[in-house]
């Protein structure tokens, strides 16, 4: 499913217009992204968690020539799916 398709789903499910289910969804994808761009965790009881962690530079190898080099620190957005969510999986 890709964004626009959420969007009609969610228009749909909700009885509201596409305008008012793309605004939904781009005002939750904003206010996800601006938490944890302050290292805040947002949390969806039953469904999941996103927080950042660092990870920590390190070494690799360029697979073309096999040349060592050094891959910097970087901050990884993860996410834990809830419990509700894994049992409506399997």
């Amino acid at each position: 499913m890709n964004k626009s398709e959420l969007i009609d789903a969610m228009a749909a499910d909700a009885g509201i217009s596409k305008a008012a289910a793309k605004a939904a969804l781009d005002s939750l994808t904003s206010n996800v992204t601006n938490a944890l761009k302050k290292g805040d965790k947002v949390a969806l009881v039953g469904w999941g968690t996103w927080s950042v962690s660092q990870r920590a530079a390190r070494n690799g190898r360029n697979p073309q020539t096999g040349k060592e080099i050094t891959i910097a620190a970087k901050n990884v957005v993860k996410f834990k799916a809830g419990a509700g969510l894994s049992e409506s999986v399997n």
